[in-house]
C-alpha cells in the first residue's frame, strides 16, 4: 500500500517560515490532486490547501497569501511553504494524496508549533 511520508515541522517563533514536504512511498494510479490539513488540540482537521492535476490551486481564507502548495520535480512529492506563520497555525499537519479518481491516501501527520 502507498505511505504518505512529511517532514520539515518544528518550532518556530511568529512571523517564521517552515517548509513541510510530503512524499509518497511509491507510484500512484494518476494524481488527482495533492492537499493539506491540519487539526490543532481540541479542533476538527481543517482543509488548509489544495492544488490538483492541472495545477489549480486553493486555500483556506486563514492561510491565503501565506502559505503556498506546490508539486515538486518528482511526481510523487507535495510541499507547503508557510511564511508569516501565527501562533493559531500552531496543528498537526497532514498531507492527502486523491489518485485514480477514488483512492485517499494521508500522512502521518507533523506538528508545527508556533510561539508567540
Amino acid at each position: 500500500q502507498v505511505q504518505l511520508v512529511e517532514s520539515g515541522g518544528g518550532l518556530v517563533q511568529a512571523g517564521g517560515s517552515l517548509r513541510l514536504s510530503c512524499a509518497a512511498s511509491q507510484d500512484t494510479y494518476r494524481v488527482n490532486e495533492w492537499a493539506w490539513y491540519r487539526q490543532a488540540p481540541g479542533k476538527p482537521r481543517e482543509f488548509v490547501a489544495r492544488t490538483t492535476d492541472g495545477s489549480v490551486t486553493g486555500y483556506a481564507r486563514s492561510v491565503q497569501g501565506r502559505f503556498a502548495i506546490s508539486r515538486g520535480s518528482a511526481k510523487n512529492t507535495v510541499y507547503l511553504q508557510m511564511n508569516s506563520l501565527k501562533p493559531e497555525d500552531t496543528a498537526v499537519y497532514y498531507c492527502k494524496l486523491t489518485a485514480g479518481g477514488i483512492y485517499e491516501y494521508w500522512g502521518q501527520g507533523t506538528q508545527v508549533t508556533v510561539s508567540s
